[in-house]
């Protein structure tokens, strides 16, 4: 074991054995309505003092609305998800005693608590559940399966008689009041802003009882959920307690219960939690857990890149909706402070082991990288939620590039395994595990790649955005007022760049743009992201630019004039007909990629990317080399090769004398070596 891992107990594998709509909406609203009724309106709806409106109206086009074709790169990743990743993380839930967790706090709220129960190591194991039970209610949506709805039903009546009655759900604490788990704290909230994790574990409740009704249209696990709120809103507010949340996500989660109920108690809520992080005199408040500024004051990324990361997701949320200036140029400072000096080229964030946080400027490490797989989840989240504010495809680049390469490494081919850091350079000794005794990293990449349809396209009443290449179909209300649009898609990419897009079913009558993202490696620029970080180059060391040469556009066959956008995409507008098809062809160069000379690890050495895909030498394919030292000429420019037997079929680059795999395929061929920046030789 070298230092990618880490020496804490809680990234160490803990593997446990095992065997391989009127009526809805009739009942949802009364249940609102009497649910809602009891709550403290003290800071309720009437108080709003800001408006709240979808700056541009964009909204994402939901998950239960897209489905991707199951042989295609993303709907195969997803089947293994479905039928390998979640059963085995819901199987692990229960083993690891979180499920039992549940069953202990209700045994004690009925007068029967059981004699010398011993909790699961960590006081946020609840959300573990909960984060399966969101990726369990995605993979419904994509197939029903009676078997694991009625798993979820029992699970989630487990969860019920867990919660108090006035809504506190912690089971760190119900289990056994007068001695709680060590890290809880002696009274509800007390120790909130270290370690009790108790609005964290909110937050994964409320994002998993929005996935859940979504998904299977039932309000069981959003009852529980609204019966938080209310004590959320009895507890917290102006004039009430003030506590930050030591680990965010409560921010989004609450924004998700928003955005579904409509109820702005919920809102305010997300914002107050957002607005009371600072200093004020405690003694706690740190840049690790980013209370050291108030949020509008803050202009870097700093501390556990998770945390972070979901709480710019939060103010990202809150900027949308309430269009405050001082939230927009907030977020708007820090993203660029990552995308300048502190994000690998895989998309990947947080260079420290030491707080799983971010470095200084430039601080990129390689063979100890953390880049925690929740971390690029978050990552994602969060450059998606820019791009729905700013509709500007930079965002959405740095989604992709984070999808392909750090997140979809955290999980193993065969979806039976993990990975909590994902360094960029290994001298062996370094696997994934099925488990973890801090188990965040499992639960939360089954709950992702189970929604990840949801992050194709987007939609304003003027526009349809293509922000992802998956083969698929997609019913697209463009109004809200069901003017539908069905979409087909067909493509391989990543491994190829032909896209053809097909109006499947159309009833809308007017005119409407579709914005189709040119990817920035496609685009004619050399920096990879906006800022010196990395430079695309060319065999000679030069800034390489001229990568559109050879793109096309057609509409049924023929040439079709389009509007190029200062952001990177193009749009066609038009009065569109059932059997219309636009097809475009986006070259497929090997890019090769420097560092600023500022990232010491990357001094003398070069990267490759083909199409979204970032490569890196493994030892398996090159064992007669030392990774670490080999040296490429700039002359040797290597050639793509499909491999259909390889990995699951993959595009290899054939170098002279070596052979570069994708980044996110490293490590499932056993211990091996691995490398992402290479060492080059001058002419």
């Amino acid at each position: 074991m070298n230092g990618n891992n880490g020496n804490d107990a809680e990234k160490q594998p803990l593997i446990a054995q095992s065997d391989n709509d009127a009526t809805k909406a009739s009942w949802f609203s009364q249940m609102l309505s009497a649910m809602l009724s009891c709550c403290n309106t003290e800071a309720g709806d009437e108080k709003v003092e800001w408006i709240i409106a979808d700056r541009n109206n964009t909204q994402p086009v939901p998950f239960t609305s897209v489905r991707l074709l199951r042989e295609s790169f993303w709907g195969a990743r997803i089947e293994t998800n479905n039928t390998v990743s979640v059963p085995f993380a819901l199987l692990q839930c229960f083993q690891s005693n979180r499920v039992r967790n549940f069953e202990a706090a209700a045994a004690t709220l009925s007068g029967n608590p059981i004699p010398d129960y011993e909790y699961s190591i960590y006081p946020f194991d609840d959300t573990d559940v909960y984060k399966v039970i969101e990726a369990a209610a995605f993979s419904l949506s994509t197939k029903h399966n009676p078997a694991l709805d009625s798993e979820l039903d029992k699970l989630i009546e487990k969860i019920s008689a867990a919660q108090e009655p006035d809504g506190y759900i912690y089971t760190a604490r119900t289990f056994n009041p007068q001695h709680p788990h060590r890290q809880a704290g002696p009274e509800r909230w007390s120790t909130e802003r270290e370690s009790s994790h108790e609005l964290y574990c909110l937050g994964h409740l409320f994002e998993a009882a929005v996935a859940h009704h979504e998904a299977t249209a039932k309000n069981t696990l959003l009852e529980i959920a609204i019966k938080a709120v209310n004590l959320l809103d009895n507890t917290f507010g102006p004039g009430k307690r003030a506590i930050y949340p030591g680990h965010q996500i409560v921010e989004m989660g609450l924004v998700r219960l928003y955005r579904l109920t409509g109820q702005t108690r919920c809102l305010n809520l997300a914002k107050f939690f957002l607005d009371c992080r600072h200093p004020d005199g405690y003694p706690g408040a740190s840049q690790y857990n980013q209370a050291h500024l108030p949020v509008i004051e803050q202009t870097a990324a700093v501390g556990h890149a998770v945390r972070a990361a979901y709480m710019y997701t939060g103010m990202a949320d809150v900027a949308t909706l309430t269009n405050d200036p001082s939230y927009l140029a907030a977020i708007d400072r820090i993203w660029f402070d990552v995308v300048s000096s502190k994000i690998y080229i895989t998309g990947g964030i947080g260079a420290r082991d030491e707080g799983e946080s971010f470095g200084d400027s430039y601080e990129l490490p390689n063979a100890t990288a953390y880049n925690e797989t929740c971390a690029s989840i978050a990552n994602v989240y969060w450059n998606h939620r820019l791009f729905l504010l700013h509709r500007d495809s930079r965002y959405a680049d740095v989604l992709e590039r984070t999808l392909y390469n750090a997140l979809l490494a955290g999980v193993s081919l065969d979806g039976k395994s993990f990975f909590y850091p994902n360094p960029l350079e290994s001298f062996g000794g370094y696997q994934r595990s099925p488990w973890f005794g801090c188990a965040c990293c499992p639960g939360n990449i089954t709950r992702f790649l189970a929604s990840i349809s949801g992050y194709q396209y987007a939609v304003s009443p003027d526009t349809i955005f293509v922000d992802l290449y998956m083969s698929g179909t997609a019913t697209i209300d463009v109004t809200g007022d069901k003017d539908f649009i069905t979409v087909s898609q067909e493509t391989n990419y990543p491994w190829d760049g032909l896209v053809c897009v097909k109006i499947a079913q159309t009833n809308y009558p007017k005119p409407l743009h579709f914005s189709f993202r040119i990817p920035g490696w496609a685009r004619k620029v050399s920096e990879v992201f906006p800022g010196d970080l990395y430079s695309y180059v060319d065999s000679a060391g030069v800034a390489d630019t001229n990568t559109l040469q050879d793109f096309s556009v057609t509409l049924n066959g023929e040439s079709v004039a389009y509007s190029y956008q200062a952001d990177g995409s193009l749009s066609i507008n038009r009065i569109w007909s059932e059997g219309d098809g636009i097809c475009f062809k986006f070259p497929m160069p090997i890019r090769r990629i420097t560092s600023n000379q500022l990232v010491a690890d990357n001094i003398n050495r070069v990267a490759f990317q083909r199409g979204p895909i970032v490569y890196c030498l493994e030892s398996v394919d090159n064992e007669d080399v030392d990774l670490h030292s080999a040296v490429i000429d700039r002359e040797d420019v290597p050639v793509p090769v499909w491999r259909p037997d390889l990995l699951g079929g993959v595009v290899i680059l054939q170098f002279k004398k070596l052979v570069a795999i994708p980044y996110y395929t490293w490590s499932n061929r056993g211990d091996s070596r691995m490398n992402v920046w290479i060492r080059e030789k001058d002419k």
